[in-house]
């Protein structure tokens, strides 16, 4: 399995780092993607890859929630990296409207400004998406038949919007929130193909069950395949087999 979205280098994790990717190795997670948020979280973005440089690989981005008054600042230090680095993605990146509109039209921009990075640089997008779907897709328009391609990660749409992402060529992040017991979001995926899914925890948030209200690992995958397998009616190999595939095909891991 590939954990295609987690943030094991943020200070949740630094008193067991080291067990926590064991914990992952032992329960079939091969390999992560690490998207950055913000400029501040850069340095410790890559002293985890430089620590486990064969397991894990990096995305670079500005979060919309980082998005504030001095973004500019923020977005030239992602920038920097971004294209010296060697990332797989350009993320996380896109709208959060749910708790503060206060910086909106500021998130539309920076969203822009990195999808055209993306396009530069030939790289898929780690879209983080919150209450703003509309104008999320909005702005998607002005890129069409351009090549953009990523994954919505952490999908908390409807039918609908899953229908228009993957009609956009875009993959569908599923993690921990498939397993809770009023989530509508297996009734949302049932409309989408297994190969228009990535595997995620999105740690440290959004344990599935039974760790909901705990702190997440990537080895919690292994809690959210079974749900993938009863949805599809296939074995749990099936759905790490086609994952893994479609991680590999969109970040070149």
């Amino acid at each position: 399995m590939i954990d295609t979205h987690t943030h094991i280098y943020m200070e949740e994790y630094d008193e067991d780092r080291d067990t926590v990717v064991n914990n992952a190795l032992q329960n079939k997670v091969s390999h992560v993607v690490l998207p950055n948020v913000d400029a501040d979280s850069i340095d410790r973005l890559h002293r985890c890859h430089n620590r486990y440089p064969d397991f894990t690989s990096t995305a670079m981005g500005l979060h919309p929630t980082s998005v504030d008054g001095n973004y500019e600042t923020h977005l030239a230090a992602v920038k920097n990296d971004l294209f010296s680095g060697n990332h797989v993605a350009v993320g996380e990146i896109g709208l959060d409207l749910y708790w503060d509109k206060t910086f909106a039209r500021q998130q539309e921009i920076v969203l822009t400004t990195q999808l055209n990075w993306a396009l530069e640089l030939n790289l898929p997008v780690i879209l983080h998406v919150r209450k703003a779907y509309a104008e999320t897709f909005k702005i998607l328009s002005k890129f069409n038949n351009r090549g953009l391609r990523g994954v919505f990660h952490c999908f908390g749409g409807g039918v609908e919007e899953v229908k228009k992402a993957v009609s956009l060529g875009f993959f569908i992040g599923i993690g921990g929130v498939l397993t809770y017991k009023n989530s509508t979001l297996p009734s949302v995926i049932e409309n989408v193909k297994l190969e228009n899914i990535l595997l995620e925890t999105d740690a440290p948030f959004l344990s599935p069950v039974p760790y909901r209200g705990k702190r997440n690992e990537p080895a919690y995958l292994a809690k959210v395949v079974p749900v993938l397998s009863s949805i599809f009616n296939v074995d749990d190999e099936i759905v790490d087999k086609i994952t893994t595939e479609n991680a590999r095909t969109l970040f070149h891991i």
